[in-house]
């Protein structure tokens, strides 16, 4: 069974940081890609910071010079690093991590951005 466990949500202020992290079942390398989704309350759930098996990155355009997503192989753990943080990054954010045609995802955890 897939387990994706993340850790290291919480609240910040606007302008702070927060790191997430996320380590799945197994290896990294038997993933195509892991990667970062959050959902606010009201409004879908999306994309914002992905990391392919071969090392290529991609990212939502409003997180893009202040997220950073990274690999730790040893630890086997992808990280997302939020900088500048602003209340509109507040959502419940979900690792997700693919194989074939299978989505696995973790429990999600909260991340609250104050003004």
């Amino acid at each position: 069974q897939v387990r994706l466990v993340e850790s290291g949500g919480g609240l910040a202020q606007a302008g702070g940081s927060l790191r997430l992290s996320c380590v799945p079942s197994g290896s990294i390398f038997d993933y195509s890609g892991v990667a970062w989704y959050r959902q606010a309350p009201n409004k879908e759930r999306e994309l914002v910071a992905r990391v392919a098996i071969g090392g290529p990155t991609t990212y939502l355009d409003s997180v893009k010079g202040r997220f950073t997503i990274s690999r730790d192989i040893p630890k086997n753990t992808v990280y997302l690093q939020m900088n500048s943080l602003k209340p509109e990054d507040t959502a419940v954010y979900y690792c997700n991590a693919n194989r074939q045609s299978a989505n696995f995802w973790g429990q999600g955890t909260q991340v609250t951005v104050s003004s």
